[in-house]
């Protein structure tokens, strides 16, 4: 059975990349394209391992990680944070809602695939 991750960015290049990569790493790859996206898809597929971007509309990458955290249901799933933010506050706020890791843009492909397997259940 393929592990799964569940990849929330609003840049569709940036999903896409994230497939890409992933997919020929052997994940199966479900995009969301806002935090509020990711929250249907995450009750939808039930991933391994969630990869989201700080800064989208509707629902940020903060807000996200705060409501997948506060779900019993969810609350354990590794969530990492990909995104062009690098200031140490973001990355604390990040790492007070929960957030499992911290990766910055642009991703090395290889990195990326390790740090999902590092967390991956």
């Amino acid at each position: 059975m393929h592990k799964k991750v569940l990849t929330v960015d609003d840049s569709r290049t940036m999903r896409e990349m994230l497939r890409h990569c992933l997919a020929g790493a052997g994940f199966d790859v479900v995009t969301a394209e806002d935090g509020a996206d990711g929250i249907d898809k995450l009750k939808e597929t039930r991933p391994d391992v969630v990869i989201t971007d700080i800064n989208m509309p509707v629902m940020d990458g903060f807000e996200f990680i705060e409501s997948v955290r506060q779900s019993s249901e969810y609350n354990r799933i590794p969530i990492l944070v990909l995104t062009t933010e690098s200031a140490p506050e973001k990355k604390q706020r990040a790492q007070d809602a929960g957030a499992t890791g911290w990766i910055v843009k642009p991703f090395d492909p290889e990195k990326l695939t390790r740090a999902v397997n590092r967390v991956m259940p």
